[in-house]
């Protein structure tokens, strides 16, 4: 256990991935915020067969998470989502123009995501991204193609079916290394896994548990629990960006590095919420441990302007 809130003993580490860094103690660096584009559904997809899409309205939803990145001090990895196999390439070259930074190649199936390895292998760009996601149920045909590929970087999913409490999640940490591993992934991503509406407290304290115990970037996909909650019950649309705040932050101060906040149209509320909880800690971390803010792009510095 931490000796102290906003503080872990264990040794922190920072990866560098596509130009922005992931991790280290409370305060030091900014929460990166993972947005999805072309996720099941997005308006501007259309057509998800063939991957075809409105592109300016895809150049306005990127340029506008730029525009708030830039201006709150959070990171971004742009989270490139795809339900089909053959449409993965014009999607992942188009975020791969539109944007500088890091994205993940998020695909529905195994087989999409294999497409999606072989193609960044293919084309130099596995170094800008972060593969979403290996979970302890991964087959080998997918852990040779992200190895093939020569990508780095990937999320660790502690999806355990068969105890899928805040116990079971730390449980599946170590096969899921000794997975990452066989693929010859270098920054392991440890995301602790929503399955539940409830779950925000749970995955908050497994992020605080998985840092305290093996100091790797860890985070979550945190809204998938209000976004369960709100398909079984009309919620009010002010009520449901709340509950994303709430969830958000809750795993902030639990030390989360990185968070999945959902459609990339969310962006305004979820960088403005996650900044403002990354401002308060590193205040809070500054004055008490003497935490020194590792870039002075940090939203201690820009949100209260």
């Amino acid at each position: 256990m931490g000796d102290s809130m906003f503080r872990f003993n264990k040794e922190q580490k920072i990866f560098e991935v596509g130009g922005i860094r992931i991790g280290g103690q409370p305060g030091e660096l900014p929460t990166v915020m993972i947005g999805s584009i072309f996720y099941h559904k997005h308006k501007i997809l259309k057509d998800e067969k063939t991957g075809d899409f409105d592109r300016k309205k895809a150049e306005e939803l990127l340029a506008k998470e730029a525009e708030i990145s830039e201006k709150t001090g959070n990171p971004r990895i742009v989270d490139v989502c795809c339900g089909w196999p053959q449409a993965f390439q014009k999607l992942i070259d188009f975020v791969a123009e539109n944007i500088d930074g890091p994205f993940s190649i998020d695909g529905a199936t195994a087989d999409v995501r294999i497409a999606g390895a072989k193609y960044v292998g293919e084309v130099g760009l596995s170094n800008r991204v972060v593969y979403n996601s290996i979970t302890p149920h991964i087959n080998e045909d997918e852990v040779k193609a992200i190895k093939q590929a020569k990508i780095k970087s990937a999320l660790l999913l502690t999806l355990n079916t068969k105890n899928p409490t805040l116990i079971g999640r730390l449980q599946v940490v170590d096969e899921l290394l000794t997975i990452a591993q066989r693929a010859s992934i270098e920054k392991p991503l440890i995301d602790t896994c929503v399955l539940d509406i409830p779950d925000p407290g749970p995955v908050s304290k497994a992020i605080y548990l998985v840092k305290e115990k093996y100091g790797l970037p860890s985070g979550a996909g945190i809204h998938n629990a209000v976004d369960m909650w709100r398909k079984k019950r009309k919620m009010d649309p002010a009520n449901y960006m709340l509950a994303s705040t709430v969830a958000n932050v809750i795993s902030i101060t639990s030390g989360a590095n990185f968070l999945l906040y959902g459609p990339i149209e969310n962006a305004p509320t979820a960088y403005f919420c996650c900044a403002l909880a990354d401002a308060y800690i590193a205040y809070s971390t500054k004055q008490e441990f003497g935490t020194k803010m590792l870039t002075n792009n940090h939203p201690i510095y820009k949100i209260f302007r």
